[in-house]
């Protein structure tokens, strides 16, 4: 089921929501929104749910406008963050609830129900707990369950909200490995919202970037990643550092480094985004875009965290493999020299250059 969201607008108030948003989901994807609190994302979902109305634009289901559907209509599957699961049913109960409730004349038989219930809680890996409560289950999961029963109903869409975001680190990551396979044998159309990054990323097959109620960026992972479009998609994808200088003939300059630039357009002053693990440390001062001491050494894992403080009181952050840290042989209080492998140019008001 393909869907097309074409100029939505929605406002609470005075607080604009969602400012013209326009985007294309393609039949089997699974698509990310992410961006902050606020941006926009879960208003958005709620909208193709059926859950929201929007002020004015469209809604299409594979072509048919939708706008004017009722949310049981839509044939959407819905996952929230805390689960929702009825408390006083078991599991079985908890999954078969959607199938159980329908009009007699589409209900199926009770033992198709159980056969179709019993399959898809072998397939989230749950058919051992049919007969157990959400109480006795752990976060993960319930989640599973919630999961479970949004797929009974075949819907045609599964739109998920924040649907790790009550777990912890271990059980989400475990989690969204296993969503990414479901969704890979179920070939399902799937929206999910988050503002974790690193969720986004791994999981989807488009990120679409969202602030302030518009969309900033649409891409795969690595293009979002790679080739930020503007200063906002740069900062919220992980740490950054930033340093100023200025574009002049396809060339930007900070103090005494310049580094060429492929596709510039246009001259001026800029901002240059670095990420940590793209910055070289070396004691020779040749090419080098700034100096540091050494503050502090955090090793995390496979990575070292190096903070650098610069002459001007800027502080560098720096992540290094251990073999590039070693070999460094760094100590605090060393004065050292960074030089970038890879920028991120913008000129003036974030034009990407």
């Amino acid at each position: 089921m393909s869907i097309a969201i074409r100029q939505i607008q929605k406002t609470f108030g005075d607080f604009v929501a969602l400012d013209n948003v326009n985007l294309d989901i393609a039949s089997g994807e699974l698509l990310a929104l992410l961006g902050p609190s606020g941006c926009g994302k879960t208003t958005l979902l709620r909208i193709v749910a059926g859950l929201e109305t929007p002020d004015s634009g469209q809604i299409l289901f594979h072509g048919e406008d939708a706008t004017e559907r009722h949310v049981r209509e839509r044939k959407v599957g819905f996952v929230f963050q805390h689960y929702a699961l009825f408390r006083h049913m078991t599991v079985f109960e908890n999954v078969a609830f959607g199938l159980s409730v329908r009009p007699r004349a589409t209900r199926p038989p009770k033992e198709v129900i159980r056969e179709k219930v019993m399959s898809l809680l072998k397939l989230v890996q749950l058919d051992w707990l049919a007969d157990a409560y959400p109480s006795q289950l752990s976060g993960g999961q319930r989640q599973r369950i919630a999961l479970a029963r949004s797929l009974a109903v075949e819907p045609k869409v599964l739109l998920l909200d924040e649907p790790f975001g009550a777990l912890d680190a271990k059980v989400r990551k475990d989690l969204r490995r296993w969503l990414r396979r479901l969704h890979d044998e179920m070939h399902i159309t799937s929206v999910f919202v988050t503002h974790d990054q690193e969720e986004a990323l791994e999981v989807s097959d488009r990120v679409v970037v969202m602030n302030h109620g518009r969309i900033e960026q649409v891409g795969s992972p690595a293009s979002i990643y790679d080739d930020p479009a503007s200063p906002f998609v740069t900062q919220f994808l992980g740490d950054v550092n930033l340093f100023h200088g200025r574009v002049e003939a396809g060339r930007v300059a900070i103090g005494d480094y310049q580094h060429k630039l492929e596709d510039a357009t246009r001259d001026g002053d800029a901002t240059i985004y670095v990420r940590p693990h793209d910055l070289e440390v070396s004691r020779d001062e040749d090419r080098a875009l700034a100096s540091g001491t050494v503050e502090h050494i955090h090793a995390v894992g496979p990575v070292v965290r190096v903070e650098l403080n610069s002459l001007s009181g800027q502080v560098i952050d720096v992540a290094l493999n251990r073999d590039d840290y070693r070999a460094l042989g760094l100590m605090l209080g060393d004065q050292v020299f960074v030089r970038p492998k890879k920028v991120a140019v913008f000129v003036d008001e974030g034009a990407n250059i």
